[in-house]
């Protein structure tokens, strides 16, 4: 018989049954579609010469370059800020108060309480001792000038740190030190309500609701940076917003932008007119609870410290109408794209006296998380709760082939986690998730937009950016229970540890095999009517490194239970040049597969030698 090309369709279709998507693919793992065919995604490495462990669960990555052209990297966790220049780290998160404080010692007991009036500090907050003196309980000073993460907080006046040495003796009220407190840390993930259980272990009493006021949110911490010329824009999302100046040097902390408002849902410099803008911010500056989540308040031009509206100023706000809430924005082309959880709305630089006009866009295409929304040459792409959707001018939902197969089983409890990641290298826009039976990000979900086609896979990363001041991607993993050693020493830390890494860079998992698979739907002779026999087929893939797998699955109803074929699996290795199969079934579907270490294919087009059959 003579040889058939097998087409396929590229794109993965998750919307029709494995029979129905007959010429097509239905699943893959680690695969993108380039030029409508498939192949292996690209590895990952560490970022930088060792690998970094960064405090939490990072939620933000931003690169940019000095105004001498140096690169600084800056990452947030939902407990630190961290930002990268001349090839070191350095940790920079805000310092939200400082004390006099003095120490109680058990003796033979690492556990020591710290007493501070009015500390405001909550579990899992970073306190910092410097000056200390008496050596507290028999603790040399030295020991205790380091960075002590709380471990319980007793009560307004008092908590507990971890000693790396024991007490000798007990003393109460002991020593003395300066203390400097970190801002409040965050959860890294997202609370139904302030019912029984919310929260960290310990954090209030067995049997009760936890209150509001013990420094809990019901949104897991998220950052979002911006750039006012090389000065670093650091706003939390539903919180403050800081600013730390490279001048300063990699050792200074950022500091809060006096002035701004405090406690804002998004903020972005926009240009070229160079305002800081605010959303879902304070109606009453200064007055965190007059926070009204719709409203718009920016800054005079040039002084991102002053939002007093004057007659000789351009600062100024407005309230937008379509939602509940302000949820992110992003600049585009000529405007500021600004989401509810509705709507889609612009903000243009109209200059004096109005300084900004608004206008709404578009309406039930709300965004599901602040980072969510991706930019591609004044083009917008976003994930809304139930689909997706993109902004070239107009808002349109994109007709998607996985749709089903992401929202019913997306945890929207978890939205604050999704977050997309451009790859301009390859034209993706890629947004990760979380499944309904995980609190964390563990799927993702790819769009080809130049070629139009969708892929799924496992990979799970919390935050990502694109080149540009770096040559490859970076982006984050998160692992809740590493303890690895981190950037700086802190006595008494808890698990969770994000990893930085190079993406595009090599063909493995950071030296580990990158297992990756694709499937196709099943094919038949005609309509199916007929038994079909496969007797060999001819492998075609381009830069094949290791060795393949090829499996043939064979059934002879839509409904009933797939079975190998006799011989299979086919192992390719890069010079195999047929296959003999001896496959026979109604339907077939074709698996490709790779777990080695160093592997790398693209699938062409396969030849097959297919004909009628019958079962004896």
């Amino acid at each position: 018989m003579p040889l058939l090309r097998l087409f396929l369709k590229p794109g993965v279709d998750k919307q029709n049954t494995e029979y129905g998507a007959e010429g097509g693919w239905v699943d893959a793992d680690f695969v993108r579609f380039r030029y409508g065919l498939p192949e292996k995604l690209g590895g990952w490495t560490q970022f930088g010469s060792s690998l970094v462990n960064f405090v939490g669960l990072t939620s933000c990555i931003y690169t940019w370059n000095g105004l001498d052209g140096a690169p600084y990297a800056a990452l947030g966790t939902n407990r630190k800020v961290y930002v990268f220049y001349g090839g070191a780290w350095a940790d920079i998160t805000p310092i939200r108060a400082t004390g006099a404080v003095t120490f109680t010692t058990v003796s033979g007991q690492s556990l020591v309480t710290v007493n501070d009036a009015a500390h405001g500090a909550i579990q899992g907050d970073f306190v910092t001792f410097s000056s200390v003196t008496g050596d507290p309980g028999g603790i040399p000073n030295a020991t205790l000038t380091n960075e002590f993460e709380i471990q319980e907080v007793l009560s307004a006046n008092a908590y507990t740190i971890l000693s790396p040495t024991p007490a000798t003796s007990t003393a109460a009220t002991t020593g003395t030190a300066n203390a400097s407190y970190q801002i409040n840390v965050g959860s890294d993930t997202s609370f139904v309500d302030f019912g029984w259980g919310t929260g960290t272990w310990g954090l209030s009493t067995w049997g009760t609701p936890r209150p509001a006021s013990a420094g809990l949110s019901l949104l897991s911490r998220v950052w979002q940076f911006d750039n006012y010329g090389e000065n670093l824009i650091l706003q939390l999302v539903d919180g403050s917003i800081f600013e730390w100046l490279p001048s300063g040097g990699i050792s200074t902390r950022a500091v809060i932008i006096s002035g701004a408002p405090t406690k804002s849902k998004f903020a972005l410099i926009s240009t070229p007119d160079r305002h800081l803008v605010c959303f879902g911010t304070e109606s009453t500056l200064g007055d965190p609870t007059s926070q009204d989540p719709m409203f718009v308040r920016f800054s005079s031009q040039e002084d991102i410290g002053n939002f007093v509206a004057t007659a000789t100023n351009t600062a100024g706000g407005q309230r937008l109408t379509d939602g509940n809430e302000i949820i992110s924005a992003a600049r585009s082309r000529g405007q500021i794209l600004i989401w509810t959880d509705t709507a889609l709305h612009g903000q243009q630089f109209l200059g004096p006296p109005y300084t900004f006009g608004f206008q709404q866009l578009g309406s039930n295409c709300g965004i599901i998380g602040p980072h969510a929304s991706a930019d591609v040459n004044g083009v917008a792409y976003w994930m809304s709760k139930d689909a997706f959707f993109v902004f070239d001018g107009t808002v349109k939902k994109l007709a998607c082939s996985v749709q089903d197969f992401v929202f019913e089983d997306l945890n929207i409890a978890q939205a604050s986690l999704v977050n997309v990641g451009i790859n301009t290298q390859f034209n993706e826009v890629t947004w990760y998730y979380p499944t309904l039976n995980s609190d964390r990000i563990n799927r993702y979900v790819t769009y080809n937009y130049l070629e139009n086609v969708w892929s799924i896979g496992t990979m799970a990363r919390t935050a990502w950016h694109d080149t540009g001041t770096f040559d490859r991607p970076i982006a984050t993993e998160y692992l809740p229970l590493d303890t690895e050693a981190t950037i700086t020493t802190i006595y008494g830390l808890t698990p969770g540890r994000s990893h930085l890494y190079n993406q595009e860079t090599g063909v493995d998992a950071n030296g580990l095999p990158l297992p990756a698979y694709i499937y196709s739907g099943y094919f038949d002779i005609g309509d199916g009517d007929q038994v079909l026999f496969m007797r060999r087929f001819i492998p075609d893939f381009k830069n094949q490194v290791g060795d393949l797998t090829v499996r043939l699955l064979l059934r002879l109803y839509p409904q009933t239970s797939a079975t190998p074929s006799s011989l299979d699996p086919y192992i390719i290795t890069p010079t195999t040049d047929k296959v003999d199969t001896r496959a026979r079934g109604r339907q077939i579907q074709l698996r490709i597969e790779s777990d080695e270490l160093g592997s790398r294919w693209r699938f062409g087009t396969m030849r097959v030698d297919i004909q009628p059959d019958g079962f004896r």
